[in-house]
Order: C-alpha cells, then sequence, then structure tokens
C-alpha cells in the first residue's frame, strides 16, 4: 500500500513532502562454519579388561607438562653511583641542548656531574650554567638552572656531583 503524502501550506506556496525511500536490503548472508565434534567409541571398541569396560574412571592422561608461572623475580637494587645527588633532569632541550634540574645541592662551573639513567649515562664538565637565561658560575640548594649537556638525556633521569 503506498504511503501518502501530506501537503503544508507555507505562506502562499504548497510544500509537499515525500515519503522516504525504505533502505536497501543487505543480500549477503554470513557464513558459519559447522562444529566438528569427535565421535565418541563405542563401548565394544574399547579394550577388554581395561579401566573403561570396568566402569572405572582412568587416571587423567599426561598431556605435555604446563609451564610453570615464573617465580616472582625480586625487582633490581638502584645502582649506587658514587657522588652526591644534585637532582633530576625536569626537561631536556634539544635545540640547545641543556638539561633543566632544580638542585638539591651545590654546584659551581667547572665541577664534574654524571647524569644516570635508563638509557643515559653521561659523565662531563659543567661549562654552561643559567637561571633564568643569565649566567651564573655558582649554583645552590633549590635553584632552577639550566646545564648544558654533550648528548641528549631524559627526564628522570639522575644528575651526581662527582
Amino acid at each position: 500500500m503506498p504511503k501518502k503524502i501530506k501537503t503544508k501550506t507555507a505562506g502562499k506556496k504548497k510544500v509537499k513532502k515525500t515519503a522516504r525511500k525504505p533502505a536497501a536490503k543487505k543480500t549477503g548472508k554470513r557464513r558459519v562454519r559447522p562444529k566438528i565434534r569427535p565421535k565418541a567409541k563405542a563401548v565394544s571398541d574399547r579394550p577388554q579388561g581395561s579401566a573403561f569396560s570396568l566402569g572405572v574412571k582412568a587416571p587423567a592422561l599426561q598431556t605435555a607438562a604446563a609451564p610453570k608461572p615464573a617465580a616472582a623475580v625480586p625487582a633490581p637494587a638502584p645502582e649506587v653511583v658514587e657522588g652526591t645527588l644534585l637532582g633530576e633532569v625536569e626537561d631536556f632541550y634539544s635545540h640547545v641542548q641543556s638539561i633543566a634540574v632544580t638542585l638539591k645541592g651545590e654546584i659551581a662551573a667547572g665541577d664534574t656531574i654524571r647524569v644516570k639513567g635508563h638509557t643515559t649515562d653521561l659523565v662531563q664538565k659543567v661549562e654552561s650554567m643559567q637561571v633564568n637565561h643569565v649566567t651564573i658560575t655558582l649554583g645552590k640548594p633549590g635553584d632552577a638552572v639550566g646545564i648544558k649537556v654533550a648528548e641528549r638525556c631524559r627526564k628522570g633521569d639522575r644528575v651526581y656531583k662527582i
């Protein structure tokens, strides 16, 4: 049965609303694989005198040994580095090759530092150190300093004074 078309008047013009076309039907069918189950052996197929013929449950067959869960491995102890901890790398600026560190100890230009991390192990002398873009020669605890480095460092690497 065809759908009725409603008409509305909008001012002097008549507006016709047409019925929507029904959505196209999908013709593709999903392929379903049949489940394949092994056939059960008839009682007559079982060997005589076995646990099956006597109505006793047989012990479970031994299959390949399942891997045992690995024993809990204790976390490796943090590596002991000689020197005093100055702080952690808060940021690395690749375009100027420098790190930002909030100091926990005192450091001066010319001191040797070691930056140690998961993929970083850098030992070098402090040649350039700045606070707010002003070059300084002595950094005190609590100062947020930028130190020029020779290699890439990552956030979280520890900085030691050797």
